[in-house]
């Protein structure tokens, strides 16, 4: 994305005046494969925290006395939050004219927002203790909880898209290594899921953290304190190797990199005043294959997002048979959820290292519609497998099933890999052609990802609820979806034709 060099007096734009300055004369140096390693490094640390918020909130909410049909609610804010936040970020982040530039102040407020909120999280028994909770419903924990829950999700979107923008800002016309950012971006991802589903699925952290451990706070609450804690220093690292990576220049007022950006400084105001109408008068520019793609985001997320609301709790009731607060059958369900969420984060890392070779030889729309196809198939077999435990009637489930649990749990690494890489990678290479700022543009793609998020966590529980209660009406669900999005992508996306290889410094 083009930004005003030192000498910004050279190109000084005139009102009214709406031709750039050329592109070569405002385009800062290309940054090394090495920066946009260092760059992408800052996915690891949220991505961390994710994995404790995927892998360990559900159940935990629901030990806190909230039941499962209106767990998935709590969730509600992810998806919301997305569907305002994220855009009004990218929005602001393409005009931001901070002398520390233009994305890297975002992801630095979103960072300190998510240690402030997972601090809330982990601490929400105590506060409530201290309210007055008593028993085994905790309304007051529960408020605290979904306050600091709303705030981590509100975080997580400030941070996510001026991350995605960054590395398009970084790359931007050059299509391969726009992939090859975007596949670091995703390694990353994956290690920070490995690390945090590890964390996760350790049960002895109350131990090193002893004084997490309190009248309010059991073992499993001081364990997800305790991991909290430890998310906190991993994102302050990761968020400085990535921000002291980036050398962004600061942006003039000469480079407002959208169509409807023209206006000079003074005109601050009306910018954001007009910043809905800038966001979906987007559409009217957007060509048959970026809606294409959209509607494939949407229809992928529809399969993913009961997937990643109830991958652990689906572990600990249909294949270990527990309850929350009943037993260790539930827990340890919920821990070897976790593991298995780490082996797939493992997978999706392998994946990632692929994803480059793979669109080259097949075509992105290609490898996204086989990878959807798995993950259909893999839904598919996670009701095989619920059926078959429930008819075996063990108190615990068959080394057979967990095992079978467990690599259906791996397999779905991959198109979970190529769900974070590919459709970033392709909306930002076709934004690009038509001018419009890469954080606006990442918001836009963000809709078709929070819209079908909303529709699940408001009607999965009850949609649940009306088969007899478990996850698998859900699960139904996301195979239809998964399957119908691999159709479309391999029948109305082009593949994308591929680039000469080309050497990197």
């Amino acid at each position: 994305m083009p930004t005003p060099e030192a000498d910004p007096e050279r190109h000084h734009h005139h009102r009214g005046r709406t031709t750039r300055p050329p592109a070569a004369v405002v385009r800062q140096a290309r940054p090394s494969l090495r920066q946009l390693f260092r760059v992408a490094s800052v996915a690891c640390g949220i991505q961390f925290g994710w994995a404790l918020q995927l892998s360990l909130l559900t159940p935990y909410v629901q030990e806190l006395g909230i039941p499962h049909a209106w767990a998935s609610v709590i969730w509600l804010c992810g998806p919301l939050s997305g569907l305002i936040v994220q855009p009004m970020v990218g929005h602001m982040s393409d005009r931001c004219t901070s002398r520390f530039g233009r994305r890297r102040p975002f992801i630095v407020a979103g960072a300190a927002c998510i240690a402030v909120s997972v601090l809330i999280i982990g601490h929400s028994a105590d506060i409530g203790w201290m309210l007055g909770d008593r028993g085994g419903v905790r309304p007051r924990a529960i408020g605290v909880f979904v306050f600091g829950f709303w705030i981590l999700d509100v975080a997580n979107n400030v941070t996510q898209g001026p991350c995605r923008a960054l590395l398009a800002d970084l790359t931007g016309k050059d299509h391969r290594r726009t992939r090859v950012a975007n596949a670091y971006f995703s390694l990353f991802m994956a290690v920070g899921n490995i690390l945090g589903y590890a964390t996760g699925a350790f049960s002895y952290w109350y131990k090193v953290f002893p004084f997490t451990l309190t009248s309010a706070c059991d073992v499993n609450c001081a364990n997800l304190k305790s991991a909290f804690i430890i998310d906190i220093a991993f994102i302050a690292l990761t968020t400085y190797l990535s921000t002291s990576a980036a050398q962004e220049l600061p942006l003039g007022s000469s480079d407002r990199n959208t169509p409807f950006a023209d206006e000079e400084p003074g005109h601050s105001s009306q910018a954001e005043e007009a910043f809905l109408w800038e966001l979906f008068g987007t559409f009217r520019y957007f060509s048959a294959s970026i809606w294409l793609i959209l509607l494939v985001t949407g229809l992928n997320w529809i399969g993913w997002f009961p997937f990643l609301l109830f991958d652990t709790d689906w572990m600990g009731r249909e294949i270990y048979g527990g309850e929350p607060n009943e037993g260790r059958n539930y827990s340890d369900g919920v821990r070897m959820g976790a593991l298995g969420l780490m082996l797939n984060s493992i997978m999706l890392g392998a994946t990632s290292l692929l994803m480059e070779r793979l669109c080259r030889k097949w075509g992105s729309g290609f490898v996204w519609g086989i990878s959807n196809f798995i993950m259909a198939l893999s839904f598919l077999a996670m009701l095989v497998i619920t059926f078959v435990n429930k008819s075996l009637g063990h108190d615990s489930p068959p080394l057979g099933i967990v095992i079978a649990s467990l690599v259906v749990f791996t397999i779905l690494g991959i198109p979970l890999a190529i769900t974070y890489s590919v459709p970033y990678a392709l909306i930002s290479s076709r934004i690009e052609s038509l001018g419009l700022g890469q954080g606006l543009s990442m918001g836009v793609l963000n809709l078709a990802i929070v819209v079908p998020q909303v529709l699940v966590s408001l009607g999965s529980g009850p949609w649940d609820q009306l088969f007899g209660g478990g996850n698998s009406p859900a699960f139904a669900v996301a195979a239809v979806a998964a399957l119908a999005s691999g159709l479309v992508a391999i029948l109305a996306i082009p593949r994308s034709i591929p680039q000469k290889p080309r050497s990197f410094t």
